[in-house]
C-alpha cells in the first residue's frame, strides 16, 4: 500500500518540472528528484532509508554551494584585471555569438525551408540567408578592426594592401620582340697547350644580337664584346632560320659592348619582311619588382623566352678586366647563349642587354644586363664606326713594339694614364718610323680606346699592311704627361 501511494505520488510529480520548485527555494525541497536512479519499483524499506539516498540536493541549500566565494573573487580579479578593454571584449563576444545564433539559426530555417519546398516557392529565400550572414561577418570583422586600432593606442600601424598581379601569358609581347632578336655564331680559333706544345683547334660559341637599325647598306646588331671577341668569322640566324655573314662595326670591351654589320645585299627580301627593329626603352624608370622577360639564343638552341622581375637595380659588379659598372639584376633565367639578347618590359621595349658572363656561372637565380639608357650613347656612337673584317694573319699590319698594360690600379699608383706602356720600339718598324719612344703611352688607336696590350693586338687584326692610322699617346715632360696624336703606316712582320 505505501509502495503503491509513493509510485503514484511520484509519476504525478513526473509531469511537472521537478525544477521549478526547487530553483525557487532549493531549501524547501532538499530530498525530491536528486539522484533518482530511474526506477519505479520500491522495495518494502522505510521511507526515512530512501531519503538518506537522496542527500545530493543539500549541496545547494545555501544557494551557491561550496564553491561560491572562491567565484566571486575569481570574477571580481578578472573584472579589475579587464577594465582596461573589457567593453571591447564584451562587444566581440556579443557579435560573435549573435553571429552565431544567426547562422545556426539561417541553417535551421533553410533545412525546414528546403524540406517543406519554401526554397521553391520562394527563391529569394535562400540569397536572403546568405545576405544576412554576409552582413552579420562583415560587423565583426569592423568591431575587430575598431579593436585593434584601440588597443594600440595612439600609434597605429598600417596593413600592407592586397594587391593582385597575374602575369602568366607574354606570347603578345614575345611574337612582336622575337623578331628583332638574332642568334649570333662565333666561329674562333682555339690554343691550346700539350705537354708545353701549343696546338689550335677551331672552335664555335654561342650568343645572341638584338636588330636596333640599319643604315643604306646595312643591318646593325648590338651584343656583348665576349660574344664576338676573337671571332674568324660570325654568322647571324635571324627569327625564320635564314643565316648571313656578320662583321665587326665598333666595340667597346670596357662596357662589353659590340655592334655586327650584315650587308643588307645579302639578306633574302623574305627575311627583310619578317625581321624588325627593336625599341629601345628607358631603364632608369624601373622598379624593383616589375616583371620582366628574357629572349635569347640559350645554349645555342635556338630562341627561347625566360620570364621574372627586376631582383635590383644599380647593382655594381666588377668584371673579369678589373672594370665596373652597374647593372640590372633579374631572376629571369640567363644561360649560356643569352648574352647579347633582350631583357624586355611588358611593353615589348627593350630595357638592358643580357650577359652571362656578368656575376659568374657559379650564381643561380641571379641574372645581369647592362641598362639600356647607359648603353644607348655608346650603342649611337659605335653604329657610326666603319665596318671592319679580319684580315688575314700573314696580311695582318705590324707595329714594332714591346708594351706592358698600365692598368687601373697601376695607374693610381704611379700616377700613369691607363693603355699601353711602351716598354720597346724595335728598329726599322712603322713605329719607330712615326716616332713612337720608349716610356709613352698609347691610349688610343684609330679613334678606339685601348686600356690593355690584348685589346691593341686585336684591334692589329683587322688592318692590314700599308694601313695608315692614328694613334693618340701620352708622353711626359715638363714634369707630366702631355697628349700627342700621331700617324703610322703599319707595317709587315714578316718583312721585318
Amino acid at each position: 500500500m505505501y509502495d503503491n501511494n509513493y509510485s503514484n505520488s511520484y509519476n504525478q510529480n513526473q509531469n511537472q518540472n521537478p525544477n521549478q520548485n526547487l530553483s525557487q527555494n532549493p531549501n524547501q525541497y532538499p530530498n525530491q528528484n536528486t539522484g533518482y536512479s530511474g526506477n519505479n519499483t520500491y522495495p518494502n524499506t522505510p521511507y526515512g532509508h530512501h531519503a538518506e539516498n537522496y542527500q545530493y540536493s543539500n549541496t545547494y541549500s545555501n544557494g551557491m554551494g561550496q564553491g561560491g566565494p572562491e567565484k566571486k573573487k575569481k570574477e571580481k580579479k578578472e573584472k579589475k584585471e579587464g577594465q582596461g578593454n573589457g567593453y571591447l571584449k564584451k562587444a566581440l563576444v556579443s557579435v560573435s555569438l549573435g553571429l552565431f545564433f544567426g547562422i545556426c539559426a539561417g541553417l535551421g530555417f533553410y533545412a525546414v525551408s528546403a524540406s517543406t519546398g519554401m526554397l521553391e516557392q520562394n527563391p529569394e529565400t535562400e540569397a536572403v540567408i546568405s545576405q544576412d550572414m554576409k552582413d552579420a561577418a562583415d560587423e565583426v570583422d569592423d568591431v575587430e578592426e575598431n579593436a585593434a586600432v584601440e588597443e594600440d593606442g595612439e600609434g597605429e600601424i598600417q596593413k600592407t594592401e592586397t594587391v593582385t598581379t597575374v602575369v602568366s601569358d607574354v606570347s603578345d609581347v614575345v611574337s612582336s620582340v622575337m623578331p628583332a632578336v638574332v642568334s649570333i655564331s662565333n666561329t674562333y680559333t682555339e690554343t691550346m697547350s700539350y705537354f708545353g706544345q701549343a696546338m689550335t683547334s677551331e672552335a664555335v660559341s654561342s650568343g645572341s644580337g638584338i636588330i636596333v637599325g640599319k643604315n643604306d647598306s646595312e643591318l646593325l646588331i648590338v651584343t656583348n664584346y665576349h660574344v664576338i671577341a676573337d671571332a674568324d668569322t660570325l654568322s647571324v640566324q635571324f627569327v625564320e632560320g635564314s643565316e648571313a655573314e656578320a662583321s665587326v662595326k665598333g666595340m667597346d670591351p670596357d662596357m662589353d659592348l659590340a655592334v655586327i654589320a650584315v650587308p643588307l645585299e645579302e639578306i633574302l627580301n623574305s627575311t627583310l619582311n619578317e625581321i624588325a627593329i627593336a625599341t629601345l626603352g628607358d631603364s632608369d624608370s624601373l622598379t624593383v619588382g616589375e616583371p620582366a622577360i628574357a629572349i635569347g639564343n640559350s645554349l645555342g638552341y635556338g630562341q627561347s623566352v625566360t620570364t621574372g622581375v627586376i631582383s635590383a637595380l644599380d647593382r655594381e659588379i666588377e668584371l673579369t678586366e678589373g672594370n665596373s659598372g652597374t647593372f640590372i639584376q633579374t631572376d629571369a633565367a640567363i644561360n649560356p647563349g643569352n648574352s647579347g639578347g633582350a631583357l624586355l618590359n611588358l611593353k615589348g621595349e627593350v630595357i638592358g642587354i643580357n650577359s652571362n658572363k656578368i656575376g659568374g656561372s657559379v650564381i643561380e637565380g641571379m641574372g645581369y644586363a647592362i641598362p639600356i639608357s647607359a648603353a644607348k650613347p655608346i650603342i649611337a656612337d659605335l653604329m657610326l664606326k666603319e665596318t671592319k673584317n679580319k684580315v688575314a694573319e700573314e696580311e695582318r699590319g705590324f707595329l714594332g713594339i714591346s708594351g706592358i698594360s698600365v692598368t687601373e690600379e697601376v695607374s693610381s699608383t704611379y700616377g700613369m694614364p691607363e693603355g699601353v706602356y711602351v716598354a720597346q720600339v724595335y728598329e726599322g718598324t712603322a713605329a719607330a718610323a712615326a716616332g713612337l719612344q720608349k716610356g709613352d703611352i698609347i691610349i688610343s688607336f684609330d679613334g678606339e680606346d685601348v686600356s690593355s696590350m690584348d685589346e691593341l693586338q686585336k684591334l692589329l687584326e683587322y688592318y692590314a699592311k700599308g694601313d695608315t692610322v692614328d694613334m693618340k699617346i701620352m708622353t711626359i715632360g715638363n714634369g707630366g704627361y702631355h697628349s700627342k696624336i700621331i700617324s703610322i703606316t703599319l707595317g709587315n712582320k714578316a718583312e721585318q
